[in-house]
């Protein structure tokens, strides 16, 4: 029998990747908490939503060509989910409302 352990990719960043799903969960409970609204900031945060995963997608891709290890991205992610968190649960000053706009 193979050792399981032994055959895993060392150069994946386990932890990080296993962070990222926990967080992103609170995003998605958040996401779906407004979209059941329904009303129009829920239209709103569908778009948002959407631009978001398509930016993403590309910044990834472009720092993956560029030689970007996994760790990277993950970390990218990370901070990409952190933020939408922090703005879903309303976690944030008036100041940094009108730096968001601006």
């Amino acid at each position: 029998m193979s050792n399981v352990v032994a055959e895993c990719d060392a150069g994946f960043p386990w932890l990080a990747g296993a962070m990222l799903a926990l967080e992103s969960c609170e995003v998605i409970h958040l996401r779906l908490a407004k979209l059941a609204s329904g009303d129009h900031d829920a239209g709103c945060e569908a778009e948002l939503m959407v631009n978001e995963k398509i930016d993403a997608m590309f910044e990834a891709g472009a720092s993956l060509m560029s030689g970007a290890s996994a760790a990277a991205v993950i970390g990218r992610y990370r901070e990409h989910v952190a933020a939408n968190a922090k703005r879903l649960s309303g976690a944030y000053s008036t100041a940094d409302k009108s730096a968001q706009s601006a």
